[in-house]
C-alpha cells in the first residue's frame, strides 16, 4: 500500500463479497470492463434497485481487481471456497482503501500481535480520532460519514469471521488460507499478513 494514497470514504462501498465473486467470474470469461458493467446492469446480477447503483458498484469491484493487477486474486475470488474468497476480497479491499489497510494493520493486526482478543467501540473511536488528528481529509469528514465508515469496518470483520456478530467484543483467531497467504506474499505486501493473524 502506497502511503501517499489519499483516504477515501467507504460509506457506500462495502465489503461486497457476492458482487466481487460475480465480477471475478465474468473477468475469467475474458470480458472487458465495459462488457462486464453492461452484463451486470442488463441482467441486474446484483439485484439492486437502480441502474446507477449497479454500475457504480460494478466499477468499484473492477477497480479493486485492477488495482491488485493479478490473475491469482481473480481466480481465488471466482473459484475457491467462500472462506478463501472472502479473505481475498478483504485483502483487495485493504489494497484499494488506505483507510481499511491502516485499520486492519494498526488496529486488528496489532491486536493479534499483542494477543489482545478484545475489540470494542473504543478501538474504532480511537482509530478515527488518531486519523483525524493526522490527516486533513479525514478531519473534514462529517460525524455521519465517520459513523458509517465505522459500521462498514465492523460489518467487514463480522463477514470475515473476526467477530461472531456486530455486538461481539472478542476477536476470533483467523486461519489464513494457504493460497491467499501466497498471493499476499507474491504481491509484495507481506506486512498485510499481520491483519490475518500471521506474524
Amino acid at each position: 500500500m502506497d502511503i501517499n494514497t489519499s483516504y477515501r470514504t467507504i460509506t457506500r462501498e462495502q465489503f461486497l463479497f457476492h458482487e466481487m465473486r460475480i465480477v471475478a467470474r465474468l473477468i475469467k470469461e475474458g470480458k472487458s470492463d465495459e462488457q462486464i458493467i453492461q452484463e451486470v446492469t442488463d441482467n441486474n446480477l446484483f439485484q439492486y434497485p437502480t441502474e446507477r447503483m449497479i454500475k457504480n458498484i460494478t466499477q468499484v469491484c473492477l477497480n479493486r481487481f485492477n488495482k491488485a493487477n493479478s490473475h491469482e486474486w481473480i481466480d481465488i475470488v471466482a473459484n475457491d471456497s467462500a472462506d478463501a474468497a472472502k479473505q481475498a476480497c478483504l485483502f483487495l479491499m485493504m489494497n484499494y482503501y488506505r483507510l481499511v489497510w491502516e485499520f486492519m494493520i494498526t488496529v486488528i493486526g496489532e491486536k493479534y500481535r499483542t494477543k489482545d482478543t478484545s475489540f470494542t467501540k473504543m478501538d474504532l473511536n480511537s482509530f478515527f480520532t488518531r486519523l483525524q488528528e493526522q490527516n486533513d481529509v479525514v478531519a473534514s469528514w462529517s460525524d455521519a460519514t465517520i459513523g458509517k465508515c465505522k459500521q462498514v469496518l465492523k460489518k467487514t470483520l463480522v463477514e470475515n469471521g473476526y467477530l461472531d456478530n456486530s455486538r461481539s467484543e472478542v476477536l476470533n483467531p483467523v486461519l489464513l488460507d494457504f493460497r491467499v497467504k501466497e498471493a499476499i506474499e507474491d504481491s509484495n505486501n507481506k506486512e498485510a499478513l499481520i491483519a490475518f493473524g500471521c506474524m
